[in-house]
């Protein structure tokens, strides 16, 4: 006879939620490494990928060229009051440039290819699911997951760090608008320290980040997809989660990496005493 014993209540009511994330995160590992095999074994074609390729890249240029630009914006106009005081505006641009570059960049194109692309993936594949398309792929003998989440993983892969970098364009060309013509900094030493503390390596951080993010934020929507609920609320469930689950691993997933790219780059640069002056 079995010797295990029932777990009490209490334990249950507390643990379960956990045990419940736990076991959501490894079905969604086992997902992403069958969508990673569609992308190796060539299980889609071309014409699948040009598709969300545009989907993803080119219809999304525009929302992300003006958030980008704004947060430009509004950085430069929050900060020049607080560096102002201190005679210190010309720094701006160093201050600025990095943020866009490092974080704000990539963090802001993908919540909004989140938004925008995330939930519709999310609910196009969950309309199959309710609809039996997925089931009718399978009877045909073909992998619903290499099929339909490979070209979609492969698309937000190589697609967000170009928007990505769309994003730093127009945040650096925002903000140098607000402060070499309306405040009227200093032209000089604004670019001046903006070469001098913007490097080669934040920008690679930046679209490393922008990679990772978009591999993220793909599989999640296709995995909330595939993972749908029955009827009509069932679809609208699963495009919500998908953004909010990928908002907040991409919040997550840009502290892991900052703090493993500030490590690394002490370990190869060590740090100096240089100063904005």
């Amino acid at each position: 006879m079995s010797s295990a014993r029932p777990v009490p209540a209490f334990v249950a009511r507390w643990t379960g939620p956990f045990t419940n994330a736990m076991i959501a995160f490894g079905d969604w590992w086992l997902f992403s490494l069958r969508a990673v095999k569609g992308i190796a074994q060539r299980a889609f074609g071309s014409r699948d990928f040009l598709r969300l390729s545009v989907e993803v890249g080119t219809n999304s240029v525009s929302v992300v060229a003006i958030t980008g630009m704004f947060i430009g914006m509004v950085l430069a106009v929050q900060a020049y009051g607080q560096f102002h005081t201190i005679g210190l505006e010309t720094s701006l641009g160093a201050v600025i440039h990095i943020s866009v570059v490092r974080e704000l960049g990539p963090v802001l194109a993908a919540v909004m290819l989140a938004g925008r692309v995330g939930s519709a993936m999310a609910a196009e594949l969950a309309t199959m699911r309710v609809t039996e398309q997925l089931d009718a792929l399978a009877c045909l003998g073909v992998d619903p997951v290499k099929y339909l989440a490979g070209p979609r993983l492969l698309a937000a892969l190589f697609l967000l760090p170009l928007l990505t970098v769309l994003a730093d364009v127009m945040g650096l060309l925002g903000s140098s608008l607000i402060c070499l013509h309306v405040y009227n900094i200093d032209s000089f030493h604004y670019w001046r320290h903006t070469r001098e503390f913007v490097k080669v390596w934040d920008v690679m951080v930046g679209l490393g980040k922008a990679f990772v993010f978009g591999g993220v934020l793909s599989l999640i929507a296709c995995h909330r997809g595939f993972n749908s609920r029955p009827g009509a609320e069932g679809v609208g469930r699963a495009a919500t989660e998908a953004f909010v689950v990928a908002f907040v691993a991409i919040l997550m997933i840009d502290f892991v990496l900052a703090m493993l790219a500030n490590t690394v780059y002490a370990l190869v640069w060590p740090p100096t005493n240089a100063k904005v002056v």
